[in-house]
């Protein structure tokens, strides 16, 4: 019996390209899910460079209240780009989010699509036990970076950025999610050298034996 290949969400969320550290770790760890499970098929969604519209009225009737009717054209898109965004997020195996830390929480690039696919019905409900998520079966790798430091006890009321991430992501019922993180990038270009290399050899090193990626995936014969 082998595994097949996954299906992966590539997601970058910095607005910069050229640099960032988070699109230099997601890209690591999808290059080296790839070497090890080759048939996978990865889907990239760049919300950094092509960001959703925000959660606006008219995007707030379709995705929240669900309102389809007398839809004016760009509604019509909007709803399109929300239809797809949820489904790449269903689709997935493996989600890989790059994540820079901004004022001390997530992009507002990356705040957009959560909120596009954070859909009552769709990604989650409600029970009378409180709500349940939908996006199961899933695994979550972030990739996250911050220019000071906010992992120790001193600073960690100060994360909105991972600790928000994982809270979100189990609301959506993906409780499985590992977190290679960078810190103190922003302080000098040694740090930032030196937090990239340490990132980077921990993702190496994730890989090292095959991970356990599939969850309670059924193997292929």
């Amino acid at each position: 019996m082998t595994l097949s290949g996954f299906n992966i969400l590539h997601i970058d969320s910095s607005p910069i390209f050229g640099g960032s550290v988070t699109r230099q770790l997601s890209a690591r760890i999808v290059t080296r899910i790839l070497e090890q499970f080759p048939d996978s098929a990865v889907t990239i969604r760049d919300v950094g460079l092509d960001p959703p519209g925000h959660a606006a009225a008219d995007v707030l009737d379709m995705v929240r209240f669900k309102r389809f009717d007398g839809l004016t054209s760009a509604q019509v898109r909007e709803k399109a780009l929300s239809d797809r965004l949820v489904a790449e997020l269903l689709a997935a195996d493996i989600v890989v989010i790059g994540a820079p830390m901004y004022n001390f929480t997530v992009t507002t690039q990356l705040k957009a699509w959560l909120d596009r696919v954070c859909q009552a019905g769709v990604t989650f409900r409600y029970t009378p036990e409180g709500p349940l998520g939908l996006a199961t079966g899933k695994s979550a790798i972030l990739a996250a970076s911050r220019g000071g430091f906010y992992a120790t006890s001193e600073q960690s009321h100060w994360d909105f950025q991972v600790s928000y991430l994982k809270q979100i992501l189990g609301f959506l019922g993906i409780s499985d999610v590992s977190v290679v993180l960078a810190e103190g990038v922003n302080i000098s270009p040694e740090h930032r050298t030196r937090a990239l290399e340490r990132a980077m050899s921990e993702i190496d090193q994730m890989f090292v034996a095959a991970p356990d990626l599939a969850g309670d995936r059924p193997a292929a014969a």
